[in-house]
């Protein structure tokens, strides 16, 4: 059954009096991501309003595909099984050229981690996985069709003006986060703008319902027979439902593309070249266009701009999302620590400026699965066809039709990564931390992340007493849970063996030392003196020491 969002009521809430004390936080829009902010900081302790404009989640696919760490940030706000249980996880994916295949590829995969590369949900769903978890979040109140109209904002706090059917609101918080979409009422409020590049390619969008026994992976065809000079992207999503993506011609009229007949008549022409006769239905159909745009900054004074309200990426290579949620992540526990006293509000420039240098990340590897897959000039299309008659006869080649599939941004060059100790193997200060599988002494199997928790953690190559010993150190600038992998554990030590240690690549008396959102803040020895990297946390998240 294809998902039908419920609408919910408008219930009055009243404005924030002038000269009370201001909410703690206030988040532009019930999307994936506003609902992600929402969640990661509740579960943290703080109080949270959620505007939003609409009165449902979304309807449609729209973003379907999840990367590994996407998952391990729902798992971290604590909806992670319910993802895992109504998705479908896939590795492989396949490209063709006419009717030959050009390239097989599998995403890197082994059998120490813990979740699939990918996994296929629609975002209807998604969203509607998070608004039950804040429905039932005390600390998360929604106001629903409450569309932002004016912000403005003083040294101490930010005021929200809101139209409600009731009458104009007006919210005063501490801090804003805008998760308010490509048309953010709070980025115009600011009168700030996306910069960057607009693709010329468009592609239409469509689910079906389809009973179909073809597997769960990435299907692409250029140039099929079914529909000569076309790209075709093709995605498994549950209960049966089917993603087809399709470029339609740039001097081809968008509304005209996107009539229901037009997109059955290409749909039919596909589904019977691949020799189905199998009855299918059209249930929702969009249009698509390329960006890959952001602000100059996602800091205004006391606002935080996240998802698609800071920053566009084309969808090749389903980077929108998962970078929205990777904001989410690292945006709730920085604000959390600044409003909980834990930290300076210096920090929240740092992370913004990660998130944007995320962002051009994100959009280097975007834009060459962009100009491959929607070329908008002659030229480009000429040369991707080269690419592709090319691969047919030389294998070689395949990998310049490589989709470069979404994967977990790093923050190497943040003030806040501290670089002092030189890597020999494993992952470096700012990368993100693998999850494994893993066994600790006296337990059962489980994940690296959800036993190392949602905190600051140590996990060291030495005994249970040396790494509980530097956590303690360490707890007197941010609170650190420790895991160790030699020896026998103690209370609140876990010990998770060598082997643990190998796979991260620690020599015995290695430590990294890991941020709440799995990244890899420093790399140490925990034998040497944590002098370097104390004064480092000092002058980085508690403004010259003062808590």
């Amino acid at each position: 059954m294809y998902f039908e969002p419920h609408h919910h009521d408008f219930v009055d809430f009243a404005s924030t009096a002038p000269g009370a004390d201001p909410e703690q936080v206030v988040v532009a829009g019930a999307g994936p991501v506003g609902l992600a902010v929402a969640l990661g900081l509740a579960r943290r302790g703080v109080a949270v309003t959620v505007l939003e404009a609409g009165d449902s989640v979304c309807h449609g696919s729209r973003a379907i595909c999840l990367s590994r760490h996407s998952m391990e940030v729902l798992d971290r706000i604590g909806v992670g099984g319910e993802f895992a249980r109504l998705s479908l996880p896939w590795t492989t994916g396949r490209s063709h050229y006419r009717d030959t295949e050009v390239l097989a590829f599998a995403m890197p995969h082994g059998e120490a981690d813990v979740r699939a590369p990918m996994v296929n949900i629609s975002q209807s769903v998604a969203e509607q996985i998070l608004l039950d978890a804040a429905l039932a979040e005390p600390r998360i109140k929604l106001r629903w069709k409450s569309r932002v109209t004016g912000v403005t904002q003083d040294e101490g706090q930010v005021t929200v003006e809101a139209e409600t059917p009731a009458g104009p609101r007006v919210l005063r918080a501490r801090h804003l986060v805008a998760c308010d979409g490509a048309h953010s009422a709070v980025r115009k409020a600011f009168d700030v703008h996306l910069e960057g590049t607009s693709y010329e390619g468009r592609y239409v969008i469509a689910d079906i319902h389809w009973e179909s026994e073809l597997p769960t992976e990435r299907q692409a065809w250029f140039n099929p027979p079914s529909n000569p000079g076309q790209t075709i992207l093709l995605h498994r999503q549950p209960d049966d439902i089917w993603r087809i993506d399709y470029q339609i011609d740039t001097d081809e009229d968008p509304e005209e593309a996107i009539r229901e007949e037009n997109v059955r008549a290409v749909i039919t022409r596909h589904l019977e070249w691949l020799g189905t006769r199998k009855p299918w239905t059209l249930e929702w159909s969009s249009l698509y266009r390329a960006h890959a745009r952001a602000l100059g900054s996602f800091l205004h004074g006391r606002v935080l701009f996240a998802g698609d309200a800071a920053h566009l990426v084309p969808i090749f290579g389903v980077r929108g999302l998962n970078s929205g949620l990777e904001d989410a992540d690292v945006y709730a526990w920085a604000l959390a620590a600044v409003v909980n006293g834990e930290a300076d509000e210096r920090i929240l420039r740092t992370v913004a400026d990660e998130r944007r240098d995320a962002w051009r990340q994100n959009a280097e590897q975007a834009e060459k699965s962009t100009l491959f897959m929607t070329p908008g000039t002659d030229g480009y299309r000429l040369t991707r066809d080269a690419v592709l008659q090319l691969a047919l006869a030389r294998p070689v080649l395949t990998h310049l039709v490589n989709p470069r599939q979404s994967s977990a941004t790093h923050s190497r060059t943040s003030p806040l990564t501290h670089t002092a100790a030189p890597a020999a193997s494993g992952p470096l200060p700012g990368d993100p931390l693998p999850d494994l599988k893993v066994i600790p002494v006296g337990g059962e199997e489980t994940g690296l992340h959800a036993l190392r928790g949602a905190t600051f953690s140590l996990i060291a190559a030495a005994t249970a007493a040396d790494a509980a010993r530097v956590a303690s150190e360490l707890s007197a600038f941010l609170p650190v849970t420790a895991l160790a992998t030699e020896g026998e554990p103690a209370p609140g030590v876990p010990v998770l063996g060598h082997e643990a240690a190998a796979r991260l690549g620690l020599a015995d008396g290695e430590a990294l030392l890991v941020r709440p959102d799995g990244l890899v803040l420093a790399r140490i020895r925990t034998g040497e003196p944590l002098g370097p990297l104390t004064r480092h946390l000092t002058d980085q998240l508690t403004a010259g020491g003062a808590r």
